[in-house]
């Protein structure tokens, strides 16, 4: 059940005390607690000042150990250091050009104190490493050509030094969606996307040990010096990634049809692109909220009354639910813009895997150069991508979640698009080649106007038709407890474990604990029949086990499932 404030504005009690967080943010950590230590999950690590998790130690330790990982694997080239509006970004930002500079990496960030969103920085990383990176297949028409990089080198395929010498990567200063209180930080390696648990892991060690020394090992400027050092520079990363829409997105067809576009940054990193993309393409672009606040006050509560920037939600996007019918297409993104959340006047907020797959649908249908490509999804992701690719006569590559692993078809061309269900993906350019290896909020955004513009319909609609070729699917995502030794024992379960042979009155046509498009572990559990399907995986925070579950045939289907499928959790669990 919401909570009795949901989709309501911000009372101002519930306002964060900015100056108390950043003084949090001084405060030193005790290594010997758990929770303040360094922890790398899918998206980096991420806390908050207030409970020591997220701190000034913290971020030197880990940027120190990115520089020694970047030394350890010949890494020469550029930093690209971006951060989104959260409160803690800033000064997380500051100590980290104070280590890079101390170090002396190649740093550049956005100029005059701006923010970079996620995919900026992805698509910057894959710029300047097109060409240089071993085995790439392709990085675009301008690239191929040489374009000038953000450092005012060629791009092109001259190349620099061996192994990873003369390659960009990147640091992003973000907890993406997560409340105003928090921080997060980010490593994503040359490849553009984010990085794997081998990369990570090693980092968070690193950190670890140097957090344990006191940072006595961390090599540190003086803010003022390191700015002003001979390493650091600014570039606007945002121009370059503007002016190089036109190669995904069809940006003459959205000026054409004159379409009322309405955007909501949500207080993001992404609050000054719109206008800017709106004057560069001539497109009829509305921004409903401008603001940067870092309480992000302006906001509406989520599902459980707090304040989260999750463009996924129709709570926290109620503001712009309630203006749909003034716009012919509109969208919200999280604060570092590597989410979507589509809205249109026929259905209000789709959900995200209603869009993916009408995002899948007209892709496929309008992008002919896109011929031998897979499609990839999360297996928790909706069966309904599922029946529109394998409807087209193209191949799905189903993986575990986590954005990671799309990153390297989309780098060499042979996935055509990933997306997961939370809300973020990512495709390739019109003639088939990169765009990011990591997840891009302003292209589906803008993709929702292609689609309304060249076809006359909305995404909505197109859904809706997409139900009556496909059936209509139910689909549910819950929390249900579980012990921690229950939770340990997710890593152990194999199909073998799972004795059941139906599943809600079908029978079980797949046992898996591996995704079926790459063989890696999933985490978890996944059952299949032919209407329906469940997943479960333990949270790695709290003692629950997630489980998602969709049925093509009814609401009251969905609840078996979801019923049975606690009790095959049960048992195979032991």
């Amino acid at each position: 059940m919401a909570h009795p404030l949901a989709g309501k504005p911000v009372p101002a009690d519930l306002l964060m005390d900015v100056p108390a967080l950043l003084a949090a943010y001084a405060q030193s950590p005790d290594v010997s607690i758990a929770t303040q230590r360094v922890a790398f999950g899918t998206s980096g690590h991420r806390g908050s000042a207030f409970n020591k998790s997220f701190n000034e130690a913290q971020i030197l330790a880990i940027t120190q150990a990115v520089c020694e990982y970047r030394a350890q694997q010949g890494i020469t080239g550029p930093l690209f250091l971006g951060k989104d509006t959260h409160a803690l970004s800033n000064p997380a930002q500051r100590n980290a050009i104070e280590v890079l500079a101390a170090n002396g990496v190649t740093t550049v960030l956005q100029s005059d104190d701006g923010y970079s969103p996620t995919p900026v920085i992805s698509r910057a990383i894959l710029v300047h490493n097109a060409g240089r990176m071993r085995g790439e297949r392709g990085a675009g028409p301008s690239q191929a050509q040489g374009e000038r990089g953000p450092l005012g080198g060629r791009t092109g395929p001259a190349g620099a030094g061996r192994g990873l010498s003369g390659l960009a990567d990147g640091l992003i200063i973000t907890p993406s969606h997560n409340p105003p209180q928090d921080g997060g930080f980010k490593y994503n390696p040359p490849h553009g996307g984010p990085a794997d648990t081998d990369v990570t892991g090693w980092i968070e060690n690193r950190a670890n040990a140097l957090l344990s020394e006191g940072n006595a090992s961390v090599k540190r400027l003086p803010y003022a010096q390191a700015i002003a050092a001979a390493c650091v520079s600014q570039h606007d990363f945002a121009a370059d990634y503007i002016a190089d829409l036109g190669t995904v997105i069809d940006m003459e067809a959205i000026r054409k049809s004159g379409l009322r576009i309405g955007v909501d940054p949500m207080g993001g990193a992404a609050v000054a692109y719109w206008d800017r993309i709106a004057k560069h393409y001539g497109l009829n672009i509305e921004v409903v909220n401008p603001k940067v606040d870092p309480t992000f006050g302006f906001m509406t509560l989520d599902h459980d009354g707090k304040i989260r920037m999750d463009c996924s939600s129709p709570y926290a996007m109620a503001s712009l639910v309630d203006l749909k019918d003034r716009f012919d297409i509109a969208w919200g993104n999280d604060a570092d813009v590597d989410r979507h959340g589509i809205v249109t006047p026929s259905v209000g907020l789709m959900n995200p895997n209603h869009y993916l797959a009408v995002a899948i649908h007209y892709l496929l249908g309008h992008r002919p150069q896109w011929t031998n490509a897979a499609v990839g999804k999360t297996l928790v992701s909706s069966s309904m991508i599922d029946r529109v690719v394998a409807g087209l006569g193209r191949k799905m590559l189903e993986v575990p979640v986590g954005f990671k692993w799309f990153s390297p078809g989309l780098a060499d061309g042979s996935l055509c698009f990933g997306g997961e269900e939370s809300a973020g993906a990512s495709f390739l350019r019109r003639d088939g080649s990169v765009w990011t290896t990591d997840k891009d909020g302003i292209i589906l955004g803008l993709l929702a106007a292609e689609i309304t513009a060249v076809t006359g319909k909305d995404p909505g609609q197109h859904y809706l038709a997409l139900t009556a070729n496909y059936g209509a699917p139910h689909y549910i995502r819950i929390d249900a407890a579980a012990t921690p030794e229950q939770k340990r024992a997710f890593k152990q379960l194999t199909p073998e474990k799972v004795q059941a042979a139906a599943l809600a009155g079908e029978a079980i046509t797949a046992k898996l604990t591996k995704a079926p498009g790459n063989g890696a572990g999933i985490g978890g559990l996944k059952v299949t029949t032919a209407n329906g399907w469940f997943a479960a995986r333990p949270s790695g925070t709290e003692d629950i086990y997630k489980i998602y579950a969709e049925s093509f045939l009814s609401a009251d289907h969905l609840q078996q499932i979801v019923k049975e499928a606690q009790e095959i959790v049960t048992a195979a669990l032991g």
